[in-house]
């Protein structure tokens, strides 16, 4: 019998080498995020079957602890069924590492991603008598984004305007937190905001921009009658000095002038707001 023969030191690191690169391979095929967007939630997987089903692929549903599965779980269910969809069961674990969130209430769908609408299709929009516009500058923040989405679906507005490269993309989350919105209202995602604006106020959109300037007007002080744009900056900078410039009137919402108590306003209930002084107002006369 032959002596065992000790590994030399650069056949151990070898080895080694190897070990560690067969590991680095497995962490990163378990940590790949899937291919589609796995959109979560009751509300933003109803509208995603109703509004595109053709885009979705497969519906994940989480089972009880009895093996069943609830009613609204099981009429999305049937809904996907009856497009030709693959439901699969699985459980909370797996579909909140799909969709990235513990949030998904049971229910995640792999579909492509939410499509933007065409700026080409602004004049369209703007031709409207009434028609009424959100632009959002610079806010990357994906709940900021949905809860404006949401606001603006709910006030009427016709469409959203965002910045291509200032901005938070249209995720799941997004989706999620705008309660299925970000399926119905139309969103454009625009290459130059400065460009928009100019090309919306040659169309007789009337441009308003939110700031806390001296020379901003209170909400309600404004007419909101006609075509109306509703420019809001991100929470940080506001909007952008540019962007500011071609506003037509710059307004602010009223406050309490209560002493030790903040004044300031998170840009979605902002937004809630100023779409409501809107809407207010064109439904009263």
């Amino acid at each position: 019998m032959k002596p065992h023969k000790p590994k030399s030191a650069a056949a151990k690191s070898a080895s080694k080498n190897h070990t560690k690169a067969k590991d680095a391979r497995f962490d990163k095929a378990k940590s790949a995020k899937p291919k589609n967007p796995h959109f979560y939630g009751i509300h933003a997987v109803t509208m995603l079957l109703k509004r595109r089903p053709e885009d979705v692929l497969t519906l994940f549903i989480q089972a009880r602890e009895d093996g069943q599965i609830s009613h609204e779980h099981q009429r999305l269910a049937d809904t996907a069924h009856a497009f030709g969809i693959s439901v699969q069961i699985a459980h909370k674990e797996r579909l909140a590492e799909l969709c990235d969130s513990h949030q998904h209430q049971g229910i995640v769908a792999a579909a492509r991603a939410t499509p933007m609408v065409d700026e080409a299709l602004l004049d369209a929009m703007a031709a409207k008598p009434d028609a009424l516009f959100l632009v959002l500058d610079q806010i990357t923040d994906a709940h900021n984004l949905g809860a404006c989405l949401r606001s603006a679906c709910a006030m009427g507005v016709d469409a959203v305007i965002l910045p291509r490269h200032q901005s938070a993309p249209m995720t799941p989350t997004v989706a999620k937190v705008s309660v299925g919105a970000s399926e119905v209202i139309d969103v454009v995602s625009v290459t130059n905001l400065a460009r928009t604006l100019q090309r919306l106020k040659q169309a007789g959109v009337f441009v308003f921009g939110t700031a806390l300037d001296a020379t901003a007007k209170p909400a309600f002080a404004c007419d909101f009658s006609g075509k109306v744009a509703i420019v809001m900056g991100s929470e940080g900078d506001g909007m952008r000095r540019l962007t500011q410039e071609l506003c037509d009137t710059l307004v602010y919402i009223p406050m309490a002038d209560t002493p030790d108590r903040p004044q300031s306003l998170n840009v979605s209930v902002a937004t809630g707001m100023m779409l409501y002084e809107v809407a207010r107002q064109r439904h009263s006369t």
